[in-house]
């Protein structure tokens, strides 16, 4: 049996892999973090507002297109 001396340990499945590993998921926690702060942000300034679902329902019809007045609205 022959001996592997082409061993490397700074090669992508030593060290250096495992370091590459970490970085990107600090990378990915770093941005996800970044992402939930903005949309924590925007929907402070910009909150929804639930008055056209709980205003009048009783214009709601039981089939009817004019139920999208009614239903859920991004906020604006």
């Amino acid at each position: 049996m022959a001996e592997n001396t082409s061993r490397s340990m700074f090669g992508l499945n030593g060290v250096a892999g495992m370091l590459v590993a970490t970085l990107l998921l600090i990378g990915i926690l770093v941005s996800l973090t970044a992402w939930g702060i903005n949309v924590q942000q925007s929907s402070a300034v910009k909150y929804y507002d639930p008055t056209p679902i709980t205003g009048s329902l009783d214009n709601v019809k039981m089939i009817s297109k004019e139920n999208a007045n009614f239903a859920f609205k991004d906020a604006q």
